[in-house]
Formats: structure tokens, sequence, C-alpha cells
């Protein structure tokens, strides 16, 4: 049956009423009601804050594969619902001092698919590769993974369960069949139900917590906002830390031990062969190796739909998701006016239709606003290069990890409350091996030293002390700031649920909670009507504080 023009305007109408009529009858806030007075939860001293590793003998960490059959599968979105990747390993990877890559080319990259279960009509092949993770020091082991394949699914119907085997056919070496369900077409009233955010995940028990909660809470895709299994917190003998620099200071270059990200993608594939997983690259995805290279692991295990939506880099890409268009942005690649990102960001921006896709979601590792004393200030330069374009364009959501603990702002701009600025959530409390993040930077002898905060690997000073507002002449704050709405110190994961074209509902879980209880939770709420996007950026540079 076809819907007339007014029957739909009433429907909208309908929702929009029924939506409002929830908030105020649930009693959960809205940013209309902010800003907000800043709370801190005490930590809860009985919770366990040091996570502890799951051992390679742990049967979800074992290969349960024989010869060239998949293993490690996983889904990624395309930038548009008609598309998806699905990455998967084949073969075994080696560690020592002789190791030989496997052969791409021994193995095919196939998947079958279909809406019928027991007829997958259709066919798509891909491209496969072998990374290596090599060390020019004696007594360093050498890493050659197995066969990873990537293929993209096209031509797909949103909102639709398919039914898919990858591999190839004819040794034969194929998948127990799987299934995905593709996003809604992007629209102002088209979402997908549940999207789970979780950052600084290891591959602890307090992460399994995590990945068992957020699974209860039955997310349609996944985004994860960097520091994947930790293997670099790992010798590649496999003797591994809580702190690396402490109990390592003496490596001629910082180790990691990459069968880690095997055991991450065996752990992982009974969700993320069915749920799609969008990730950006964190820190611990830095594992330098020799000829200065980095990132190779993160690069080549994962499936980015950059090509796709006009990036040219891993590092930062984007997609859509119904309504919502997300921007993974890259803190570990230059951002500054001059560099390419900067570019693909402006023109990424200029292309998104807040008519098909109104909710405006940025996504990197390393906090603009965190008032954790751990990694304070850090990612000062990336900010000051790109707070403006983000602003200018309206961006209504910022997620965030890094820091290994939870805080939600209010609204906020250049440090200064402000009703169009984005909300910043940062859930870096996924669970991971090191400490959590407990001290505050504005309590009594816990603001850091500005020279110690740059990131060390963009290196760059631009944390400066602030020159107006409560914090003038200071680092720090000496009392939570007014931007910062609400922190606390636990593992948990996050689900963002938009309702419509204006209100979205925010829901921070934690760990030791039943999963159906709220940590923290708040309406976020659109006024495109109060904060007009602006279409073309001013080049001024706002200076921290001004």
């Amino acid at each position: 049956m076809e819907m007339g023009c007014d029957q739909a305007i009433s429907l909208a109408a309908l929702a929009a009423a029924f939506c409002l009529l929830c908030v105020e009858g649930c009693g959960i806030p809205t940013t209309l009601d902010g800003p907000f007075n800043p709370i801190t939860v005490p930590l809860d001293t009985s919770f366990r804050g040091n996570a502890e590793d799951l051992p390679h003998t742990d049967p979800r960490l074992q290969r349960n594969v024989q010869g060239f059959q998949p293993e490690q599968i996983s889904l990624t979105l395309s930038s548009t619902y008609d598309s998806v990747w699905i990455s998967w390993v084949t073969g075994e990877f080696q560690i020592g001092d002789n190791i030989k890559p496997l052969d791409p080319n021994t193995v095919s990259s196939q998947v079958f698919y279909g809406k019928k279960k027991h007829h997958l009509t259709h066919i798509s092949n891909g491209h496969s590769l072998v990374y290596n993770q090599l060390y020019p020091f004696e007594g360093l082991q050498n890493y050659t993974s197995g066969i990873i394949h990537h293929v993209r699914l096209k031509g797909l119907k949103p909102d639709t369960v398919y039914y898919y085997q990858c591999g190839e056919a004819s040794i034969p070496a194929l998948s127990d069949i799987l299934q995905f369900k593709t996003m809604p077409a992007s629209g102002p009233r088209s979402y997908p139900g549940r999207i789970g955010v979780v950052g600084d995940l290891g591959l602890t028990y307090n992460m399994t917590s995590t990945i068992s909660q957020m699974m209860r809470n039955d997310p349609d895709v996944i985004v994860l906002v960097g520091d994947v299994c930790y293997a670099n917190m790992y010798l590649t003998n496999g003797t591994g830390s809580d702190c690396y620099s402490c109990s390592f200071s003496q490596t001629p270059i910082h180790e990691s031990y990459q069968p880690r990200w095997d055991y991450w993608g065996r752990f992982m594939q009974p969700v993320i062969s069915k749920i799609p997983i969008m990730v950006v690259e964190g820190n611990h995805e830095i594992e330098k190796q020799a000829e200065n290279q980095t990132f190779v692991a993160y690069s080549s295990r994962f499936a980015f739909p950059s090509k796709e939506s006009g990036s040219s880099s891993t590092f930062y890409y984007s997609f859509n998701a119904g309504g919502i268009h997300f921007i993974m942005l890259g803190a570990y690649i230059g951002y500054g006016k001059s560099e390419e990102q900067y570019r693909w960001l402006e023109r990424d921006l200029k292309n998104v239709d807040r008519k098909v896709t109104p909710w405006l979601v940025a996504t990197w590792h390393a906090p603009w606003y965190s008032t954790y004393k751990a990694h304070y200030r850090e990612a000062e330069c990336m900010r000051v290069a790109m707070e403006d374009l983000l602003y200018n364009y309206g961006v209504d959501i910022v997620f965030n990890g890094h820091v290994h603990a939870y805080e939600r702002s209010n609204r906020v701009y250049n440090y200064t409350l402000d009703p169009c600025g984005p909300v910043h959530i940062t859930v870096g409390d996924g669970g991971n091996r090191e400490k959590m993040a407990i001290p505050h930077a504005d309590e009594p002898g816990q603001c850091p030293q500005p020279s110690t905060t740059p990131d060390n690997y963009m290196g760059g000073f631009c944390a400066f002390n602030f020159t107006s507002g409560p914090a003038a002449g200071r680092f720090c704050w000496d009392r939570q700031p007014d931007y910062s709405a609400y922190r606390e110190t636990s593992f948990g994961h996050g689900i963002l649920e938009m309702k419509n074209e204006t209100f979205a509902l925010w829901t921070w879980h934690r760990n030791q909670d039943l999963y159906n209880l709220p940590g923290d939770q708040i309406f976020i709420v659109r006024q495109p009507d109060k904060c007009p996007i602006q279409t073309k950026v001013s080049s001024k540079v706002i200076i921290s504080g001004e």
C-alpha cells in the first residue's frame, strides 16, 4: 500500500510527539535541559580496575578449522547500505626466526550469498594479502600472517537479511553459512535500531564482560574507537605486561606479539561475522617495525570503505548508517589544514546532505575534552586544527577512546559551553589490561606539566594556559570543568539509538550492573533551526581559551 504525502507527515508528527512523551514521562534528561552541573561519580573501590588478559590456552582463542577453511570472519559496512565487506583468514600464522610467508594466490577469495539460506545464488570475488611484522634486531621473533581475504558485496537491498559462505568451493574450504542484515536506506526517518560504541577493548576477562553485555543490547552495528587487541603490550616471545614502558624499557624497539591479533579475531568472530564492526586506529595499533613501518596489522586485517568514501587512507573514512553520517578520523596521521586528511574531511562534510542524513557523528581515538590526568590535552593540536571545521558543519556527537574511563560533556566548543557545539563522549573503558584512568587533572596536585602532554607519536605542542574563563592563566581547572557533565571510572559500553531526525538516546552501561540498567543516559537533541550549518568555513584559527 502506497502512503500519501499527508499521511507520511502525520506519521512523522505522531512519532515526534511519541518521542517527546517518552522523554517527559520516562524522566530521562535531554540536552535541552542543559548545560548540566558537572557530576563525578566516586570510584567504586571494590571494582577491579586492573584487567587480566585471556591466556593463549583459552578455548575461545584456539584455531578450530582445518587446512584453508576460513576463520576470524568479520563484516564491515561500505559507505552506503547497498554494499558490505566480508573479511577472513585462511592458513596459519608463523612466528620465529625462519618464517616463510604464505602465497596469497594459494586459495581464492570468494563469497557466496543470497536472501535464502540454502540458495546462495550470488558470487563475489575479492583480493587477498599476507602481512609481516619484522624486527631488525637479534633475538626478536618475526611474524607472518595467514592469508587475509577481503571481498566486497554490491547491489544489496536495504534492511534485508542475507546469508553467506566465504572461502573457496573447489578445495573445498568454505565457512559455515552465516548471516547479516544490511543497514536501512538513508533518510531522515530511517535508522538502525541500536549502535554499540566501545573503545580500548584488548582481550581480557573484563573485555569479555563488555562484549557480552553489549550483545545483550542487540546492536545492529558496532563502532570501535581504536585500540583493538593490545598486541603491543607483549614482547615477541609472548611475555606481556600491564605497563610496557615500566617492564620492558630496555628493548631496542617497542615490540609486539602479533598472535594476539589472531586470538582477538577468533574470540570476536561469533559477534562480528554477523554484526558489522567499524574500526578506527588507536595508538596501540602503531606497532613500529623494520623500515619504520607502522599500523600494518590494523591496515591489513580490517576492510575499510576508504575508496568508496573518497579517502586514500585506512586511517580516515566515512559511511552512512540510515540517516546517520559517520566520519572516522585519524588522530595518528597528519590533520593540519595543509594535510590530505583535512582536505578530505572538508570535501566529505560539504557533500553531506542533512535532509538525507540529518545526524552527523564524528569519531577518532584521542579525546579533545577529557578531564582525566591520563592523556590530558594530548590531542590539542588536532583540536586546534579541526574543531572549527566540525563545528561549522554542525557535528552533533563525537566519540573517542584512549582514556580508560567514561566521560560525557555538555555541548562545548573551544572549551566554552555552546548550545550548537557537539556532545563529546569518551568510551575508552572497554576493559583492556592497562590501568584504569582514575585521577582528574583538576584535583589538587594532579595537573600535569604542559611539556609532558603532547602525543609522543604525532609531536607538536599546542596546549597552552587558558587565557579566559574560570581557568584563565592556568593549564588546568581547579574544579571539574563546566564542559564536563558526567565522569566515572568503570568498564562498560555505550548504545546509541536514533529515534528520529532530532532525538537520539545515548545510554552508557557499566559492566558491573545488570545489562538493562543504565549508568548514564540522556537524549541528545538536534536544533537545526537554532544552529544553522555554515557552508563556508572560516579560516580563523582559534587558540584554546579565547
